[in-house]
């Protein structure tokens, strides 16, 4: 089975492609791809010098993005927001956006998409580029911070991630007046494991899942596989990963893809909390998306 263990090198940051009539001071790295095994997933991490922008396109795949440093101006849908680090962002298949970064300091996010892009060579296109000329400070002056909480907002969100698990699941406001929550804000609780879905059904994607995952020390998730892939994008703490028996100690700017039916656990024996962002491509099944490795190992010596 396919498993990908890597770090995350941001020096590739410091040359950008090179400027044309689509993109001006942009960097992007492919950090999970065919290349590490992956046939739905592909993980990039991308950056904006000061003064740099990405022209307004759409795509025939759907695409996810979680700002990480800086602040990015995106254009979706005909809405302009001013991002932050911990907002996120969906384009869904067709739907025009674009990239910016009007402000005084290189701007960072990490990405996933579904389908994988198409190769230069391969015959077709899926991205499209608007022919007029790209402007910068227009479409700054247009950008606002997204209106949280307004339930006409489509397609962004932010979400810094889940405090410890006794203060993030008490409640000490009073029952009337407290903020609405539902099945659109749940945070899922187990074993030691905080995950709150940033892009999902729910978010409009049918191709894609996006997540946080925080992990109390002591927080398991025991060897499984699935039917889907998955990638993880660490971002703060350390944890022991088994991938296909193999253990590894993963830190925060490390990668790890778990390919169909690639087994994986994650158990976090330190004394600090860990923090990742985590995908799934295509999106999982209704029903049987966990194959628990030891649920299932008893019949291999005991038919029943």
């Amino acid at each position: 089975m396919t498993t990908h263990v890597a770090s995350v090198d941001w020096s590739f940051t410091e040359t950008p492609m090179a400027s044309s009539a689509s993109s001006h001071l942009l960097s992007r790295d492919v950090i999970v791809g065919p290349q590490q095994g992956a046939v739905h997933t592909e993980l990039a991490v991308g950056a904006l010098a000061p003064g740099g922008w990405l022209q307004r396109h759409f795509h025939s795949f759907e695409e996810a993005l979680y700002v990480l440093a800086g602040e990015l101006i995106v254009e979706i849908d005909g809405n302009t927001h001013r991002l932050a680090a911990g907002d996120y962002t969906f384009m869904p298949v067709g739907v025009w956006h674009t990239l910016g970064n009007a402000g005084s300091e290189q701007t960072r996010w990490m990405s996933v998409n579904t389908p994988v892009r198409l190769a230069p060579d391969a015959g077709r296109r899926d991205t499209f580029f608007a022919p007029e000329p790209f402007d910068l400070d227009a479409l700054a002056a247009r950008a606002a911070r997204p209106p949280f909480g307004d339930p006409r907002l489509r397609y962004v969100g932010h979400y810094d991630g889940t405090p410890p698990q006794a203060e993030a699941l008490a409640l000490t406001d009073p029952a009337r007046g407290r903020r609405p929550a539902g099945r659109d804000t749940a945070l899922v609780v187990y074993s030691g494991i905080s995950v709150k879905m940033l892009v999902d059904r729910v978010f409009g994607a049918d191709l894609l899942t996006m997540f946080t995952v925080d992990y109390e020390p002591g927080g398991a998730a025991q060897v499984h596989d699935h039917p889907f892939e998955e990638a993880y994008f660490f971002l703060d703490g350390e944890i022991e990963a088994e991938l296909d028996g193999t253990i590894h100690t993963i830190r925060a700017g490390d990668v790890v893809f778990a390919g169909v039916g690639a087994t994986h656990g994650f158990f976090n024996s330190g004394s600090g909390r860990v923090r990742w962002i985590e995908t799934q491509a295509p999106q999982p099944p209704e029903r049987h998306s966990y194959r628990w490795v030891d649920h299932w190992r008893r019949f291999e010596t005991d038919a029943g």
